[in-house]
């Protein structure tokens, strides 16, 4: 079963978080602010990370950071009293998957850890299937309904990258590091460009996905049954 770090300072809120986390089999591992939290991840094998903004020595939003430069593929959710709209783009401007807002339903919470870890092993896959569409990221190709597509390499990666993380907000600036690197010198319109590219190409597998574009951050791939 995975293992959840939850960082948090209210030893209340780690408590009422792995109560029911455990009750659902999930191995969990505390921290009380963010450098206690990196010291736990160097010394233990996480999957999921829970995290507060509001923490002393390091807060929610520089562990945040550090975590998406050390462990770029672990997925965050943040657990915080801070609902306003700004602060949730931040959060998701700096790597967060998810957000919760406390006072938050436990149940809820367990909810969207179950749907973060599922989308992070369909990431781990090297094969995703969007309906009669099928992307094969060790051959860098797209079938569909058995017929071959020729993609560029930037639009198949990116494509694959949105595919794998079905429902959940991209940054632009994610997919600009993730897809061409920290080195690129390039501004985040070129992931725009390439977007449009791809929603050209399979205007007619509207009926399968679609690529949502989420203003002032950047985009999400909704699958469709």
């Amino acid at each position: 079963m995975a293992k959840i770090l939850v960082a948090d300072d209210d030893a209340h809120i780690r408590k009422l978080i792995t109560l029911y986390l455990r009750n659902e089999g999930f191995d969990l591992v505390e921290a009380a602010d963010g450098i206690e939290a990196l010291a736990v991840m160097e010394n233990s094998v996480v999957d999921i990370v829970i995290l507060d903004i509001m923490m002393p020595h390091m807060d929610g939003w520089e562990l945040c950071r550090e975590i998406r430069r050390l462990y770029p593929e672990i997925p965050l959710l943040m657990v915080t009293a801070k609902g306003e709209a700004n602060q949730k783009v931040k959060g998701f401007q700096l790597g967060t998957d998810d957000y919760v807002t406390k006072p938050f339903d436990p149940v809820e919470l367990v909810m969207r850890v179950k749907a973060l870890l599922k989308r992070y092993r369909i990431a781990s896959s090297q094969i995703v299937q969007l309906g009669d569409i099928v992307l094969d990221r060790r051959a860098l190709k797209v079938i569909r309904k058995g017929e071959e597509l020729i993609l560029p390499l930037k639009e198949f990666e990116l494509l694959f990258k949105l595919a794998c993380h079905p429902g959940q907000i991209l940054t632009r600036e994610q997919l600009i590091v993730q897809i061409w690197g920290m080195d690129y010198e390039g501004d985040d319109r070129t992931v725009d460009v390439h977007i449009k590219r791809i929603r050209e190409r399979f205007a007619e597998d509207a009926d399968h996905f679609r690529i949502v574009t989420v203003r002032s951050l950047g985009y999400r791939l909704e699958v469709r049954k």
